[in-house]
């Protein structure tokens, strides 16, 4: 639903008093963009001065970005109806009754699950933005010039997407009493984060020298 709005009625229910779209389903658009830029990047690198003198195996580094760049686009844009439906579901559950024990047993454990749907939209988005991460270090080195601050820019996009459903993961951890798990996805947090940060850095590097 979210997904196929025109840009303008997609922000104004992000504006409304209604809790979705929220952050996760703009976490998702940010690394829509960033993918979105990548191909952008590409295309005006194919086919230009600079694109013919490269290797034949840089060209087909280009050209695999492009392909890789659209794909990685439909699949971002369609976590953000994703995250939209999977907080929607765990709003509904909260309505379920909770009068008897065993009435709250049950609306306790169908939360405990909820949490964890939910947890595992945005974790799955950031595993998926940072593949687009290699791609973007890819046309920092031989993409077209002129489009270098757009790589950065890319760059920028999926790094804030990934900060962004690290931040959609924690909120709902704190509501997970399985102690495992909770240690496993705190240790996913961390390995993330970190690497996030280290390609942000790397080709935010290159694109600096060649602003």
């Amino acid at each position: 639903m979210f997904k196929n709005l025109p840009l303008n009625e997609f922000l104004d229910d992000l504006s409304s008093n209604s809790p979705a779209p929220g952050g996760g389903s703009v976490a998702a658009l940010s690394s829509a963009l960033a993918a979105s830029l990548g191909s952008m990047v590409a295309n005006l690198t194919i086919g230009k001065k600079s694109y013919n003198e490269l290797s034949e195996e840089n060209k087909i580094k280009v050209d695999e970005s492009l392909k890789k760049c659209l794909s990685y686009k439909e699949e971002y844009v369609n976590f953000i109806e994703e995250d939209a439906q999977s907080f929607l579901k765990v709003m509904d559950i909260f309505k379920l009754p909770k009068e008897t024990e065993e009435e709250k047993l049950v609306r306790s454990k169908a939360l405990q699950e909820g949490y964890k749907v939910a947890l595992e939209v945005p974790k799955r988005l950031c595993e998926e933005t940072l593949k687009v991460y290699p791609i973007l270090g890819e046309l920092a080195n031989y993409g077209n010039k002129n489009a270098i601050s757009d790589v950065g820019v890319a760059v920028i996009m999926a790094h804030a997407s990934i900060e962004s459903a690290l931040l959609n993961v924690i909120i709902n951890l704190g509501s997970i009493k399985d102690g495992e798990y909770v240690d496993n996805i705190n240790a996913f947090i961390e390995a993330t984060r970190k690497q996030s940060l280290q390609w942000k850095e790397k080709i935010s590097k290159i694109v600096s020298e060649k602003l």
